[in-house]
């Protein structure tokens, strides 16, 4: 088992969403296209091929989306990636042809689900005859521990999204502020704590897939891996509220000891993904993070990100304002509208570090 083509800027990906490519169900290839572009070569899809990928899913217009690994074999890619995000993380059946082909084509693969594809006999038996890798994103360190609650004496800021629930842009929008920090001359670093963000950085822990006791370790690990950088920027999982993920999105709080947090939040929503339970208010969900996390380290939310895809320019605007009214705090869409200067000025203002210009 290893990781596909090695170094990440050799990457020239193939994504295979078969019949599932939109923005929520292909959310690894629709994040990998937005953040990587320069390694994708095409789109295997045959429900959506020849179609323009950007009107599919806000991304991509000069990525060809085709019908057979045959034509995709046509634009020289070296690994096909696994574009979906399915509940469960498991692998459709029908695709093992597909992956065993593009092996015995000369790709490596990545897939970031729950079905780990090396425990599978045939493909590993494949991969070992054609001497290829199957990197399966989600697999954890084996030597994880216990938290020891120390991530709050480190002297890095720790920046954690969270949100009124799962599948709504938590880590889109720490990778923004990750930029923009950059932008602006500090030491930052996004880390990354699910598959998709994993893949893009070539970094992190899939929490998860950790042991429940281990989890709040996990996140501690990457805090102290990282202590020596300004800010951290740590990619949110699940929703406190969801009934299917709260685990995760507690073993995150707990562990990276955040001192400042950015609310995620998709408007349209009323009740959570695929276990519907209804979505407190925001200002709820503000105090019942900063009361939870405060039991080990004091922490505020800082900012209030939405995802306003489903809705029209107009009503997303009024959503904006209407946000930033009821919470008093700074709120934008940061690929709709941009203004990711919004959250990082109330970041500094929160730090009380006085504003920093973006270096030219």
């Amino acid at each position: 088992m290893g990781k596909a083509t090695g170094k990440r800027s050799q990457r020239r990906m193939v994504i295979l969403t078969e019949g599932q490519l939109n923005i929520w169900r292909a959310k690894t290839a629709v994040s990998v296209i937005r953040y990587r572009p320069d390694e994708v070569a095409c789109v295997l899809d045959s429900k959506a091929a020849g179609r323009n990928l950007k009107e599919l899913v806000g991304v991509g217009a000069d990525v060809p989306i085709v019908a057979t690994l045959k034509e995709a074999l046509g634009y020289k890619p070296n690994t096909l990636m696994i574009g979906i995000a399915p509940v469960g993380g498991k692998l459709p059946a029908a695709w093992l042809k597909t992956i065993a082909d593009a092996m015995k084509a000369g790709l490596d693969v990545i897939s970031g689900l729950h079905t780990f594809l090396n425990d599978d006999p045939k493909l590993a038996s494949i991969a070992k005859q054609y001497k290829r890798t199957i990197w399966d994103v989600r697999v954890p360190p084996p030597d994880l521990d216990c938290s020891l609650n120390i991530a709050k004496d480190t002297k890095c800021k720790r920046v954690l999204a969270v949100g009124s629930d799962c599948n709504l842009g938590k880590m889109s929008v720490m990778l923004e502020m990750t930029k923009e920090a950059k932008a602006r001359g500090y030491d930052a670093e996004f880390v990354a704590t699910g598959q998709t963000g994993i893949i893009i950085e070539g970094s992190g822990i899939p929490m998860d897939r950790t042991i429940s006791d281990f989890t709040n370790g996990a996140a501690e690990r990457l805090v102290l891996e990282r202590k020596h950088r300004e800010i951290l920027f740590v990619e949110g999982q699940g929703a406190i509220g969801h009934p299917a993920y709260s685990a995760v999105t507690m073993g995150l709080l707990h562990g990276t000891a955040p001192d400042a947090m950015v609310l995620c939040h998709c408007p349209t929503r009323k009740v959570t993904n695929n276990v519907p339970t209804p979505i407190p208010s925001l200002p709820f969900l503000i105090d019942l993070h900063e009361k939870l996390a405060g039991l080990l380290c004091p922490s505020k939310v800082v900012a209030v990100a939405l995802n306003t895809f489903e809705m029209t320019p107009a009503a997303a605007k009024r959503e904006v304002e209407k946000t930033e009214k009821l919470t008093g705090l700074p709120c934008t869409d940061v690929y709709r509208f941009g203004r990711v200067d919004k959250l990082m000025d109330a970041l500094e203002k929160h730090y009380r570090i006085k504003k920093r210009k973006k270096k030219k």
